[in-house]
């Protein structure tokens, strides 16, 4: 008898998953400090550490996008027009994460 293999019987590897984790996390990260780094005088109301919570949240949004572009490799095949469907999705959603954790991490300071 011939079994077959459905995309989501794949087991989540740890290892594999860190990668893509940490790939998005250093995109946020650095695209959150060049951000950060064009404030020369901030607003003495914001407090003294008030780029510990951007420099949070940001990269922890970059490090949910990878981790999904992880997962969606379940439903990746090697050729054809899926893959770049998938491609394409999971890159919005990145995008949409990233847009979103930016917001929560400068709200409240930067942007009120």
């Amino acid at each position: 008898m011939m079994q077959t293999q459905y995309p989501a019987a794949r087991p989540v590897h740890r290892v594999s998953a860190v990668k893509p984790i940490l790939t998005g996390a250093g995109i946020a990260l650095s695209l959150i400090v060049v951000f950060l780094l064009g404030v020369n005088n901030a607003d003495p109301a914001w407090g003294k550490y008030w780029m510990i919570r951007p420099l949070l949240i940001v990269p922890l949004a970059g490090a949910g996008g990878g981790l999904f572009y992880y997962l969606m490799d379940r439903w990746r095949p090697r050729f054809g027009w899926n893959r770049i469907v998938v491609i394409i999705v999971s890159v919005i959603a990145y995008i949409i994460g990233l847009w979103i954790g930016t917001i929560l991490g400068l709200d409240g300071t930067y942007w009120n």
